[in-house]
């Protein structure tokens, strides 16, 4: 088995989907878990105006809605969560991927004190903060939001992790990619587009530049100016397509040295040097 046919088994991908197919899929994947666990109440999500937590946001929307339905106990909630850093540039994306969605409820939590007050503890115990690692600190105090969220609602933190983004580790450790459930997973980035357009999403909200946001030095910084591939690399590689030798390395590579982030915590019983 080739390293790339690894990766496709390892992450799930289809080389085509059927858009109504997988909605179906990862709403009843949803619900089934909210069932399994009737504590449990609700759904928490952070909504950044991206094609990916739109998507997730909707999908959540509509699980809850069908399990209210079915069940006739109004108690259970899709919850999303705007979480800026002080003003977000891209706003009006935020609140129309809110306006798609028609989350049970909406709550806004500005993040932008804890992170500088974090940076300033750790100044005060002489360690000074680079540009991108304050990058992380704002991803994991999005993420420790969320699951405060959560504890105080009996429920989960839904992840928008997909396949273009867990094959580049293209994610904050315990930060973004700390979640409970993740009903993206075995999706590649064009296949979440065929998803929104299916479910009617205004075109704007899944046709954006991919961006994480998180450097102050470089706002906006495209995904694809990180990585160093594009998407369409990406999901290509992931459907098994052929790719010229160097840009598959740059894939191979990235999944090579993040594969830490898609592991529990190492133990003495791990194989760690597999590759």
């Amino acid at each position: 088995m080739t390293l790339q046919q690894e990766i496709i088994q390892a992450l799930g991908v289809k080389p085509t989907i059927n858009p109504e197919e997988e909605v179906r899929r990862s709403v009843d994947f949803l619900k089934a878990y909210l069932t399994a666990h009737p504590f449990l109440k609700s759904l928490v999500l952070g909504i950044s105006g991206g094609q990916d937590s739109t998507l997730a946001g909707k999908l959540c929307q509509l699980a809850i809605s069908e399990l209210r339905d079915e069940t006739k106990d109004d108690s259970y909630q899709f919850i999303a969560v705007r979480l800026p850093y002080g003003v977000q540039a891209d706003e009006k994306d935020c609140q129309d991927a809110i306006g798609f969605i028609q989350p049970d409820q909406v709550l806004t939590v500005n993040i932008k004190s804890s992170v500088l007050a974090s940076e300033q503890a750790l100044r005060d115990a002489g360690i000074e903060l680079s540009d991108f690692i304050r990058g992380n600190e704002k991803a994991r105090e999005r993420m420790k939001a969320q699951y405060s969220i959560a504890g105080m609602s009996k429920g989960v933190v839904v992840g928008t992790d997909h396949a273009a983004e867990a094959v580049t580790g293209f994610y904050t450790k315990y930060g973004d990619g700390g979640t409970d459930i993740n009903p993206l997973f075995r999706l590649n980035k064009r296949q979440g587009k065929q998803l929104l357009a299916h479910l009617n999403c205004p075109e704007h909200l899944w046709k954006k530049a991919p961006t994480a946001d998180l450097e102050d030095d470089r706002p906006s910084l495209p995904d694809e100016a990180a990585l160093g591939v594009t998407y369409e690399n990406i999901d290509d590689y992931l459907e098994g397509k052929p790719l010229d030798e160097g840009t598959a390395r740059i894939i191979e590579g990235w999944y090579l040295k993040t594969e830490h982030k898609r592991r529990p915590p190492i133990t003495v019983f791990d194989d760690f040097w597999k590759h």
